[in-house]
């Protein structure tokens, strides 16, 4: 292949996959003001129509945003690639930095920054108005900035010896370094399973042991029931920077813990709360996350193959506009173009998380009421303002969780 042919590759890529992403945001729109009118027939008794407007509305909001979010993506990539924005940035790092490892590294870290600094603004019209405007914002920018802060600083102390050892193995390990990556990049990953619940989900929210006693204690029935032992029970102030509510359990091995918002303990009752977490319980019984997890190595490895063979050819690098081969910028260049090559994989990993989804609920209808896990569903889709009428096709390719009506429909027929 030439530089000339993968360039051609590349924009046809781009623009089947912009305009697709658009496509399929104004069917959503067009299937939720359908349906706005109406709460479907299924909710007519539990959800008033002000809140399904009210969730409709929140959706369309959204889903307008990501679509000016999409096209400034699109934009930008074109800047860094075909532009010479990767080059241009390239060169300031080299005449910068003596060795080629801190060359890449430099060049890898200012691209990194300078994405995020122009998406910002995005990231805080989000928050600051469209959460806002529907009740959910709890933040303030002071808290917005020392958030932004924190996670910029635990990324450099996690993410820069990451970025050195890819690098040092992708320029010493030979043509099979590859390998030695995806080891590496499984050992990271393992890690931060182990002291993210201990070390870093503490640095932005604050965890309380549960305590309510006979909410603890029917919870202990539970857990014995479906053999499952964790660290405590904590609930998070989840209020402090959002009103939607959630539940879940993370960690891994010794260091599993069961979290819940604030904001789900104060609206659910403690049938409700047990249904939720009998959910969760059954993720980890069913071994979804050991799937995923696996599923999500497997794919790395494929990943990184193909990126070995790429950057040995010149017309990767020319045909994304840029001069200089190094395995920085392969790397750099790689994992910039990849959700344009893959995104026809949406649908089907949206399926198998879904299938999940449908599998935990059965799980939690053999462990509690099922009437207790749909009361619990329509409260969290009433409470997070999540649209009960999706678009189908929108649906299939995005949503992790099936819609509101398959998903309730599937639990009253356990």
């Amino acid at each position: 292949m030439t530089a000339t042919q993968f360039t051609f590759v590349f924009i046809t890529a781009l623009v089947f996959t912009t305009l697709a992403k658009l496509w399929l945001a104004r069917r959503h729109l067009a299937h939720i003001a359908a349906n706005r009118a109406a709460v479907p027939e299924a909710f007519r008794e539990k959800i008033a129509l002000a809140d399904h407007q009210k969730a409709a509305d929140y959706t369309s909001a959204k889903t307008r945003f990501a679509m000016f979010d999409v096209m400034f993506d699109t934009a930008l990539l074109l800047v860094f690639t075909l532009a010479g924005g990767i080059q241009f940035i390239a060169n300031l790092c080299n005449a910068w930095f003596n060795t080629p490892l801190t060359q890449g590294m430099a060049t890898i870290v200012a691209v990194l920054l300078l994405s995020s600094l122009l998406e910002a603004p995005f990231s805080l019209y989000r928050t600051f108005v469209i959460e806002a405007r529907f009740g959910f914002n709890k933040m303030t920018f002071a808290l917005y900035l020392k958030d932004a802060l924190k996670g910029l600083l635990v990324g450099a102390i996690l993410g820069l010896p990451l970025l050195f050892s890819v690098l040092w193995l992708m320029e010493r390990m030979g043509k099979y370094w590859w390998l030695y990556v995806w080891g590496v990049w499984v050992t990271f990953n393992l890690l931060i399973l182990f002291i993210y619940p201990s070390f870093i989900a503490p640095l932005f929210n604050k965890f309380t042991p549960m305590q309510d006693e006979a909410m603890k204690a029917r919870i202990a029935v539970l857990l014995g029931k479906c053999g499952f032992t964790a660290s405590g029970l904590f609930v998070m102030d989840g209020s402090k920077r959002s009103a939607h509510g959630n539940a879940y359990f993370t960690g891994f091995g010794k260091t599993k813990r069961i979290v819940f918002f604030d904001t789900l303990l104060e609206r659910l009752s403690g049938n409700e709360i047990e249904a939720v977490l009998a959910h969760e319980l059954g993720h980890f019984k069913r071994r979804h996350v050991l799937k995923r997890i696996a599923a999500t190595f497997a794919m790395s490895l494929g990943f990184l193959w193909l990126l070995g063979q790429l950057m040995q050819t010149i017309w990767f690098y020319q045909g994304l506009g840029v001069r200089t081969q190094s395995t920085a910028l392969a790397l750099l260049l790689f994992f910039m173009i990849l959700p344009i090559f893959s995104f026809l994989l949406h649908p089907m990993l949206s399926a198998y998380s879904r299938k999940h989804e449908f599998e935990a609920d059965e799980y939690a209808a053999k462990q509690t009421a099922a009437q207790d896990m749909v009361s619990a569903l329509v409260k969290l889709y009433q409470d997070n303002a999540a649209t009960l009428t999706p678009d189908p096709l929108y649906s299939k390719f995005y949503d992790s969780h099936p819609p509101a009506m398959a998903r309730i429909a599937h639990l009253r027929a356990q």
